[in-house]
C-alpha cells in the first residue's frame, strides 16, 4: 500500500517540496476561556516543530457562551484556522462532520486542554502519512506513558480497557485518550459503519478499524489529567459498555464489515533471499500452547473452587471460578494458540460462550453426579471431581476451538470475502 495523498502549496512544485496535508480538529463545548491559549501554543507548535501541511479546525458543539465568537476572531487572524459550528451536543458527532468534509490528507482529534504533551503528535501523524498504518491513537496505558490522574478515572480506565480487550480481542491498550489520527482515504468508508455520536464514537470506530482488518498505531503519550474536566466518568463507562455490546452484536451479524477501505498486501521479505519464518498455527503448536493454558486454568479453576466452596455450595462456586478463568484462558488462546484468527474478535466471542456453557455442564454435571452418588462427599474428592471433569472438557473445548470457533485460514478468507 502507498501513502496518502500528496497536498502541494502549487501544482508544479517539485516532488522535493510536496508534504501531505493534516487537519487538526478540535471539539469545543462552552471553552470561551480554553480556546485562545490552546490555539496560541498549538500554531506555535506546528509552525515551529511539525514538518507537514497543517490546518486547524475548531468544531464549537452547540456552545451556550461565547466560544463560537472566540473561535470565528481567533480563525480571522490565521487563515490556517477554520470553524465549524454544530446546533447539537456529541464528541462523535463532531469528529464525524469535520472529518467527513476535511480535505486533508491525515485527520486529527486533539482535546482542548491539550492534556497530551504536543510532542507527540508527529510520532502520531508521521506512520499515517508514510502509508506504515491506517489509524494512530495516543496511549496513556502503554509501557512508556506518562501520565498523571487521579486514582478514580486511573482505575476506571484501565477497567474499561480491559474490557474492551476481554470481549473484543481488541490489541489497542487506550481506546478514549482524546489523541489520535487517522486517514481520511480510510476514515470516510469507516464513518458510515460507527452509529454513536458521543464518547463511544472512539471505541466504536477503532474497534471496527480492527475488524476490517486495519492497522492501529500506538504512540506512548504524556498526560496530565484536567482537573476541570466535565465528563462524567461513570456515566461515560455505563454508555460504552452499552456501545460495546452493540458493536459484538455488529461482528456477529456482519453489519461491521465495510466495504471500500484500502487493503494491505501479505507480509513479504523486504530480501529477495529472506524467508519469512513460518507462522505458529499447525496442529502441534496449537496442542502445545491450548494444552499449557488449558493446565494452568485448571489450576487456578481448582484453587479457587476450593476457596470459594467454602461460602458457596457447589454450582455456584464453580461457576465463578470458571467465569474469572475463562475470560483470561479464551484472551490467552487467542494470542497465543490460534494465530490466525485474531480478526474475528465478535465471532469468535459469540461462539466461545456457547463453548463455554458446554464446558460448565460437563463440569457441573460431574459434581451432580458426585453429590447423587455421595451425599456428603469430602472437599478433597469434589476437587478430584473436578479437575477429571475440567480435563474432559477442556479437549472437548480444544475439538470446538478448533473445529467451530477459530476456523482454518481458507474457511476464514472465503468468510470476510
Amino acid at each position: 500500500m502507498t501513502g496518502v495523498s500528496q497536498a502541494v502549496t502549487g501544482s508544479e512544485a517539485p516532488a522535493a517540496q510536496r508534504t501531505a496535508l493534516v487537519d487538526v480538529v478540535i471539539p469545543v463545548h462552552n471553552e470561551e476561556g480554553a480556546l485562545p491559549g490552546c490555539l496560541e501554543v498549538l500554531q506555535r507548535h506546528l509552525e515551529e516543530d511539525f514538518p507537514f501541511q497543517w490546518c486547524v479546525t475548531v468544531v464549537d458543539n452547540a456552545s451556550t457562551d461565547a466560544t463560537l465568537r472566540v473561535a470565528h476572531e481567533l480563525a480571522e487572524r490565521s487563515d490556517r484556522v477554520r470553524v465549524l459550528h454544530l446546533d447539537s451536543k456529541g464528541r462523535g458527532l463532531a469528529l464525524r462532520t469535520a472529518w467527513g468534509y476535511s480535505d486533508a490528507d491525515v485527520v486529527v482529534y486533539m482535546d482542548v486542554d491539550l492534556s497530551t504533551g504536543l510532542n507527540g503528535l508527529l510520532p502520531l501523524v508521521a506512520p499515517l502519512v508514510n502509508g506504515h498504518s491506517d489509524l494512530a491513537i495516543g496511549s496513556r496505558l502503554a509501557s512508556n506513558a506518562r501520565t498523571v490522574r487521579g486514582g478514580k478515572r486511573e482505575l476506571i480506565s484501565r477497567c474499561y480497557n480491559k474490557i474492551i480487550r476481554w470481549t473484543h480481542g481488541a490489541r489497542f491498550s487506550d481506546a478514549q485518550c482524546g489523541f489520535k489520527a487517522v486517514r481520511t482515504d480510510v476514515v470516510r468508508p469507516l464513518l458510515e459503519r460507527v452509529r454513536d455520536d458521543s464518547w463511544f464514537f472512539d471505541t466504536e470506530l477503532l474497534l471496527l478499524a480492527e475488524y476490517n482488518g486495519l492497522r492501529v498505531h500506538e504512540v506512548p503519550v504524556d498526560w496530565v489529567e484536567d482537573v476541570d474536566t466535565r465528563v462524567d466518568v461513570v456515566r461515560t463507562a455505563l454508555d460504552d459498555i452499552s456501545g460495546l455490546v452493540h458493536v459484538a452484536r455488529a461482528k456477529a451479524t456482519g453489519t461491521g464489515r465495510v466495504s471500500g477501505l484500502p487493503r494491505r498486501p501479505a507480509p513479504q521479505a523486504a530480501h529477495p533471499r529472506a524467508v519469512l519464518a513460518e507462522p505458529k498455527n499447525g496442529l502441534l503448536w496449537q496442542v502445545v500452547s491450548f494444552g499449557a493454558i488449558g493446565a494452568l486454568s485448571t489450576g487456578i479453576t481448582a484453587v479457587l473452587y476450593a476457596l470459594l466452596r467454602g461460602w458457596w455450595p457447589p454450582l455456584v462456586a464453580n461457576l465463578v471460578a470458571l467465569v474469572l478463568t475463562t475470560l483470561w484462558n479464551t484472551e490467552a488462546n487467542r494470542r497465543f494458540t490460534f494465530l490466525n484468527q485474531s480478526g474475528s474478535a465478535g465471532r469468535i466471542h459469540l461462539q466461545g460462550l456457547i463453548v463455554f456453557a458446554l464446558y460448565y455442564v460437563v463440569t457441573s454435571g460431574a459434581l451432580l453426579a458426585l453429590q447423587a452418588a455421595n451425599p456428603d462427599p469430602s472437599r478433597w474428592l469434589e476437587v478430584l471431581v473436578l479437575v477429571v471433569s475440567s480435563v474432559v472438557g477442556t479437549a472437548l473445548r480444544f475439538v470446538l476451538l478448533r473445529s467451530w470457533v477459530f476456523r482454518t485460514p481458507a474457511s476464514t478468507e472465503e468468510e470476510e470475502s
